[in-house]
């Protein structure tokens, strides 16, 4: 978490600055949505990351840690899935840009199977396994 929160934070700022510059006005629609899509992903990443401190410090010392770090975790995993969205969102329209819409669905789509592998399904196959 400790890496995502300020990844995030940074495309956030980025993402903001993009719709000030020249070339925005020259995006097609798909590039607009999908813009806007990644700037959403960002900022429902960063609420749920950031979630758990918040909620700390207002019941600190309340004897309520379980809830809590179930909580955190519930946020976390959200979070995640927030952020994976929008390094989705970047990649497809850094590769639009680049190459060709045909190109963004494929990188973009290989992207979000391998963070999803990474991240939350060798954890899930590891726990049916357990079970």
């Amino acid at each position: 978490m400790r890496s995502l929160i300020p990844g995030a934070e940074v495309l956030f700022g980025f993402l903001l600055a993009i719709r000030f510059t020249e070339a925005f006005p020259k995006l097609t629609l798909v590039q607009e949505r999908v813009y806007y899509a990644t700037l959403l992903s960002t900022a429902f990443a960063l609420v749920m990351l950031l979630a758990p401190a918040a909620f700390h410090r207002i019941r600190f010392r309340d004897d309520d840690k379980e809830a809590m770090l179930q909580k955190g975790n519930r946020e976390a995993i959200a979070g995640t899935a927030g952020i994976a969205l929008a390094f989705t969102g970047v990649l497809f329209l850094i590769t639009d840009l680049l190459f060709s819409i045909p190109w963004a669905f494929a990188v973009s789509g290989i992207f979000f199977l391998l963070a999803a592998w990474r991240w939350w399904l060798i954890a899930l196959f590891r726990k049916a396994e357990e079970s």
